[in-house]
């Protein structure tokens, strides 16, 4: 065998290996698909559409429904053990907001994990949201401000609303007028891609270095 060949035998071994990355998804019942079948949540369709690309990739989706940016801030160190992610889909806070809880107490806690996922060695994109009209406006506007300060000072991509484009229509979510249904998930997809997307593609770069 030629020292050609040799060479590329090993480019055939190494090239399924380049560019793969492992993506974190850590929400809420937004992420986890509740009322929905699993195949049609979005870090599903996530998965589908990193399976289009070159490499191997993961998507984790370790979404729990009712849980908040405390109970969060409690499974991350696990979950970044576990799973060594490469990029973190940090989707928490609704909950928080829901509940009336402190929004001092929730600003910390997103901004601790982000800390503890980046000290793990990975990226984070921050996700923002809205709550309902009727919270007040006092209180609904300083719930949305905390993951634009905490995304701006921790310089961290930032989706400024999960359900961006259709919260207003009502046919896109369940009965609960909370949950969004299957046929929503593909925009909400295409909402976290834009910033998910040039993270993927620099972790590509690495690998392939």
């Amino acid at each position: 065998m030629t020292p050609r060949s040799i060479v590329f035998l090993m480019l055939l071994v190494i090239s399924p290996l380049a560019g793969a990355t492992t993506v974190l998804v850590m929400g809420d019942s937004l992420s986890a698909g509740y009322g929905l079948r699993a195949d049609d949540a979005w870090p599903t369709l996530l998965q589908r559409r990193l399976d289009t690309l070159p490499g191997e990739h993961t998507v984790v989706n370790a979404s729990v429904s009712g849980e908040t940016t405390a109970g969060g801030r409690s499974r991350l160190p696990q979950a970044l053990a576990a799973h060594r992610p490469d990029v973190v889909v940090l989707e928490l806070g609704a909950n928080d907001g829901l509940r009336g809880l402190p929004l001092t107490l929730m600003k910390a806690n997103l901004e601790s994990m982000i800390e503890t996922a980046r000290q793990a060695g990975a990226r984070v994109v921050l996700v923002g949201m809205r709550l309902p009209p009727n919270y007040g406006p006092a209180y609904a506007n300083k719930f949305h401000a905390v993951f634009a300060e905490v995304a701006d000072e921790r310089k961290t991509p930032f989706v400024p609303f999960l359900l961006e484009g259709f919260a207003s229509r009502r046919e896109w979510f369940q009965a609960d007028g909370i949950h969004p249904v299957a046929a929503a998930q593909p925009a909400i997809l295409d909402t976290v891609w834009r910033a998910l997307q040039p993270l993927i593609k620099a972790e590509a770069q690495l690998s392939a270095r």
